[in-house]
């Protein structure tokens, strides 16, 4: 599990292809020591497990299902990724539970200027429809965002100077692609309701 607060912006070192798959190795300012092999770091948003450590990097293997549902398979050597190391028993609560499991891929709309912040506009990607709720949270490439509206097929969130100076925020723009994954809780009261 994951907050959706930022810790480190990465930056993709290499792509490996591996049957079936890809091995990403992710360049960090995490202290690597205190990271485990099996630890579970959350990549743009998606759950991804450390299989190999450097000096200040990691390893993770990325399979096919995941590079098909997320932008995992459109990164490239150079990209920065957005980074969060897993929550422990007692670790503050500060964004909203977050799992890593991302549910669709969307794509930014509209970038433009509120006051001192941001204001994104993203299409809602089919099947998610439901699951977006002005004033309910997102994960968006990792970070845990408060939904303003819902218009038809489109939300729209703010993004203030902090988030935007230390995430992928920065330089996102019209036609960037993002994860996103919908509330955890959105999520299950849709899967219990009944459909019409």
């Amino acid at each position: 599990m994951f907050t959706g607060l930022i810790t480190d912006l990465g930056r993709v070192r290499r792509i490996d292809s591996e049957a079936g798959g890809v091995r990403l190795v992710i360049e960090t300012a995490y202290d690597l020591a205190a990271v485990e092999i099996g630890a579970s770091i959350a990549c743009s948003g998606a759950c991804l497990t450390v299989v190999e450590k450097g000096a200040d990097s990691f390893a993770a293997d990325v399979s096919a299902e995941t590079l098909a549902c997320t932008t995992i398979g459109g990164w490239k050597a150079g990209d920065r990724v957005n980074l969060e190391q897993s929550l422990r028993l007692g670790d503050a609560l500060g964004g909203h539970l977050v799992s890593g499991h991302v549910d669709a891929v969307t794509t930014v709309l509209e970038r433009r200027p509120d006051g001192d912040s941001q204001r994104f506009s993203f299409l809602i990607p089919p099947g998610c429809e439901r699951l977006v709720a002005a004033k309910g949270s997102v994960c968006l490439d990792g970070v845990s965002l408060t939904v303003n509206e819902v218009e038809a097929d489109r939300f729209g969130i703010n993004v203030i100077p902090h988030t935007a100076e230390r995430t992928t925020f920065g330089a996102l723009g019209p036609g960037d692609r993002v994860n996103l994954e919908v509330d955890l809780i959105a999520r299950y009261v849709a899967r219990l309701m009944p459909r019409n």
